[in-house]
């Protein structure tokens, strides 16, 4: 293999793909024997903004001040317009200028 594909990186990178593969499997599953509710449409409609909570947090603690500035411009413009795609670019933006005037490491 080449230098950028590892075969055990690749061994994992399917490993990962598998298991990602068998939990949405999973849980379409499950799904089928739960009664959608009114409390239980809320839940699933909270997972979504709980999911990127938890994958950015641990960027915001050990991102330092640029990466909090981001946060906040992209939360900003997703209140503002509801548009993530938006959000998600203003937030590179911030972020890259921030980095660019010096700001950050």
């Amino acid at each position: 293999m080449n230098e950028f594909v590892h075969s055990d990186m690749l061994g994992a990178f399917i490993a990962m793909m598998i298991v990602t593969a068998a939990s949405r499997a999973g849980g379409f599953w499950m799904m089928r024997y739960i009664t959608i509710t009114p409390r239980v449409r809320r839940m699933l409609d909270a997972l979504p903004g709980s999911i990127v909570v938890a994958a950015s947090l641990p960027l915001v603690v050990g991102g330092g001040g640029v990466v909090v500035l981001a946060l906040a411009a992209a939360m900003a413009v997703t209140i503002i317009r509801r548009n993530e795609f938006i959000a998600v670019i203003t937030a590179m933006v911030v972020a890259a200028t921030a980095r660019a005037l010096g700001f950050g490491g």
